[in-house]
C-alpha cells in the first residue's frame, strides 16, 4: 500500500531537539521516526518500525542461512535462573528489578544466556541433538546510569542474541566461526564498515571475544590496529612486557625531602634541581605514581584498590574495570572510580601526593591485601629489578631509588593504563594506531559456565553424561539503526543505503493543477503495482519547499518530482545519495525506476 504523507503518523521538525547529543539522535528525531519516551527510551513511530523491520529482516536472512532458529523468551524473568548463575548479583544496579503482587522477584531481561540454556535443558538429551543454534531479536533493559547518544546508549534496546550447543570445544569452535562469518555478511549487506577486533569477555566469561566496531569519532569504545594486522579493544591490548633486570649491584633506595611535590610535575621538576642525574634529565616515566581508586562490587560494597603506574601514563578506569574482577575474588561487573578525599581518610597512611609501596613490611600500607592493607596492583612494565622515585607515604618526602621485587612486592599485575598511539602491538606487528568505535556486535566463546550452573548435559557417544559447550553472539539491532544514520548523512538530513530506506520511491508531487496530483497518483499505483515501496507526498497544500525539505531529510535514496516538468512529458528522477537529477520520460519512468531499485 502507497504510504501518503497527507495520513501518514509523521511530523517532521525543523529545529534540532534541545536534547540530541549526537548527529544520528537529532535527524531521526526530526524526520520522524522516533519520539523520547523516557531519558535512553524511545518509541518507534511507523517510518522507523519500516527501517528496523528491514535491518531485522536481513539479520534474519544469514542467522537462518547457518543454519539457526528463531525463538522468542519473554522480558519479564524469573530470578531463580539468574541466582543460578550468580548474575542476580553480579549484575549489580544495572538491571531493573521488581516484585510481583506475591513478592517475587523479577527482572527485565539485560540478555537471555539462562533462559536459552534452560529451554535446550527441557527438550534436548543427546549429542545427537546437537549442533543447535538458537536465536531471537528481543528488547532488552540495562539501568544505565547515564543514557546518552539517543539509540547508541539506552535503557531499552533491541538485540539479536543467538547461543550455540556443542558436543565439545571443536564444535564451539565451528558455530563460532559460522556465526563470525555471518556477521560479516550482515554488516555488509546494512552497507556498515566494521572491524572485528579482540575483546574482554567481562561478566559473560568464556575464553575467545570479539566486537564488530563501526569506526565513528561518537563511538564509545577505543581500539587499536597495527598495520602487521592486530586488532583489539583497549580493555583487551596487553602490554610488551620489558625483561627482568638484574638489582644486585643497584644502591640502597634513599628517602629524601621533596617539599610542596604531590603532584608528578613538581616532583620530576624538584628531582632535577636537588637530585641531578649525570646521564639524563629525571622525567615521569622516571616515577611510580600510586593512584587511589574504589572498585564497587556488585554487591555494592566499595573497596580500595591502589594500582601502580608509570608517571607518564594516566589511568584507563575501563581497562581496569574489564580486569580486576579476578584480583578481588569477585565475578561480575565491578565499576571502578577514582577515591574521594572522604575515602582516603579512612587510611591515615595514605598521604595524598607522596603515597607509595614503602621500605619495609612495618612502613608499607600496599600489598598483601587484608584487613590493614590494601590491594597494590601494579602495571605490567613494573617489572624486577625496575627502579623508581615514588612516595614514601610521608608529606614532602619520595623515595629514590626504589626497586620492585626488591624493596617492594605486588599483590597483581594489572592492564591499567591507556593504550598510546606508537605503542608496540603485542604480537609483533608494528606499533599502535588508536580509533574510535561503535559497538555493532559481539561474540563469546562462552564454554561451560552456563552449562555447569543450569546442569545442561547430554548422553554422548559412549552414553556418558557431558556438560555441553555453549557460545553466545549478540548484535545490536536499535544501534545498527543509529549507526546508520551516523555514516550515512548530509547537512540536509539522512541518506539511507537503499536496502533499509523506509521506501523505495518518495514520490514529490508539487504544483497546483489536478492533473499533477493524477499523474502523479498514477505513477504510484503503477510503481506499486511493479512491486516497488512507495512514500508518495500528495499534501496539496504545502509548498515545494517544505517538500523537497522533508523529502531530503526523511532520506530516501531516489526522489522522483512530478511537477512543471509534466507539461513537457517528463518528471524529475533526483538521486538522494549523489545529489544529481536527470529527466525521464513519463511513460518510461516507471520501468527506469523499477530498474535503479534492482540494480
Amino acid at each position: 500500500m502507497v504510504l501518503r504523507l497527507s495520513t501518514l503518523f509523521l511530523r517532521t521538525l525543523r529545529e534540532d531537539p534541545a536534547e540530541a547529543e549526537v548527529a544520528s539522535h537529532r535527524l531521526l528525531l526530526r524526520a520522524g521516526y522516533i519520539r523520547r519516551a523516557a531519558p535512553g527510551i524511545y518509541s518507534w513511530l511507523p517510518l522507523g518500525l519500516k527501517v528496523l523491520a528491514r535491518v531485522e529482516a536481513i539479520i534474519r536472512e544469514e542467522m537462518d542461512a547457518i543454519g539457526a532458529q528463531e525463538v522468542h523468551f519473554p522480558a519479564l524473568l524469573p530470578k531463580e535462573p539468574y541466582e543460578a548463575t550468580n548474575r542476580w548479583t553480579e549484575y549489580g544496579e544495572g538491571i531493573f528489578r521488581l516484585k510481583d503482587r506475591k513478592e517475587a522477584d523479577y527482572l527485565l531481561a539485560p540478555t537471555h544466556e539462562e533462559m536459552f540454556t534452560l529451554l535446550v535443558k527441557d527438550l534436548y538429551n543427546s549429542y545427537k541433538d546437537l549442533p543447535l543454534s538458537l536465536y531471537q531479536i528481543q528488547t532488552k533493559y540495562r539501568d544505565e546510569a547515564r543514557p546518552r547518544a539517543g539509540l547508541l546508549r539506552g535503557r531499552e534496546f533491541i538485540m539479536k542474541d543467538s547461543y550455540s550447543f556443542d558436543i565439545d570445544d571443536a564444535g564451539l569452535e565451528r558455530s563460532y566461526e559460522l556465526h563470525r562469518e555471518a556477521y560479516l555478511r550482515i554488516f555488509s549487506r546494512l552497507g556498515l564498515e566494521v572491524i572485528p577486533v579482540a575483546a574482554t569477555a567481562g561478566a559473560m566469561g568464556g575464553s575467545r571475544s570479539e566486537e564488530f566496531l563501526h569506526p565513528s569519532e561518537i563511538g564509545e569504545d577505543t581500539f587499536v590496529v597495527s598495520d602487521g594486522g592486530y586488532a583489539a579493544n583497549v580493555e583487551a591490548v596487553t602490554t610488551v612486557v620489558p625483561p627482568h633486570m638484574d638489582y644486585d649491584d643497584a644502591p640502597a633506595a634513599e628517602v629524601r625531602d621533596t617539599p610542596d611535590t604531590p603532584t608528578i610535575e613538581t616532583l620530576v621538576d624538584h628531582a632535577n634541581v636537588a637530585v641531578p642525574r649525570t646521564d639524563r634529565a629525571w622525567t615521569a616515566a622516571d616515577t611510580l605514581k600510586n593512584v587511589v581508586l574504589v572498585a564497587v562490587l556488585p554487591t555494592g560494597e566499595r573497596e580500595l584498590v591502589v594500582v601502580g603506574v608509570p608517571g607518564d601514563r594516566n589511568v584507563d578506569l575501563k581497562r581496569i574495570e574489564a580486569n580486576i574482577g579476578g584480583h578481588l575474588s569477585v565475578s561480575g561487573e565491578v565499576s571502578v572510580e577514582a577515591a574521594t578525599d572522604e575515602d582516603l581518610k579512612k587510611h591515615p597512611g595514605l598521604v595524598k601526593g607522596y603515597i607509595g609501596p614503602g621500605l619495609s613490611a612495618d612502613t608499607a600500607v600496599l600489598g598483601s591485601r587484608g584487613s590493614t592493607r590494601l590491594t597494590f596492583l601494579v602495571d605490567p612494565r613494573v617489572v624486577p629489578g625496575t627502579t623508581w622515585v615514588t612516595g614514601a607515604n610521608v608529606r614532602g618526602k619520595h623515595v629514590f631509588g626504589l626497586v620492585a621485587g626488591r624493596d617492594f612486592t605486588w599483590d597483581g599485575v594489572i592492564e591499567s593504563v591507556e593504550v598510546r598511539a606508537g605503542d608496540e602491538a603485542p604480537d609483533g606487528s608494528g606499533p599502535l594506531r588508536t580509533r574510535r568505535g561503535i559497538e555493532m556486535g559481539h561474540i563469546f566463546q562462552l564454554g561451560r559456565k552456563y552449562a555447569e550452573a543450569l546442569h545442561l548435559k547430554v548422553l554422548d557417544q559412549n552414553g556418558k553424561l557431558t556438560t555441553v559447550t555453549m557460545g553466545s553472539y549478540g548484535v545490536g539491532v536499535t544501534r545498527a539503526v543509529a549507526a546508520l544514520v551516523e555514516s550515512n548523512r548530509d547537512d540536509k538530513g539522512i541518506l539511507w543505503p537503499r536496502n533499509v530506506a523506509p521506501a523505495d520511491i518518495h514520490l514529490v508531487a508539487t504544483g497546483k493543477g489536478e492533473e499533477i496530483f493524477a499523474a502523479a497518483e498514477q505513477l504510484a499505483g503503477e510503481l506499486e503495482g511493479r512491486g516497488l515501496t512507495v512514500l508518495y507526498d500528495d499534501r496539496q497544500k504545502v509548498s515545494p519547499g517544505v517538500k523537497f525539505g522533508d523529502a531530503e531529510l526523511i532520506g530516501v535514496p531516489t526522489i522522483v518530482v512530478v511537477g512543471r516538468g509534466l507539461a513537457d512529458g517528463v518528471v524529475e528522477v533526483k538521486d538522494r545519495l549523489s545529489g544529481t537529477s536527470e529527466n525521464v520520460p513519463v511513460d518510461d519512468v516507471a520501468g527506469h525506476l523499477q530498474a535503479l531499485v534492482s540494480a
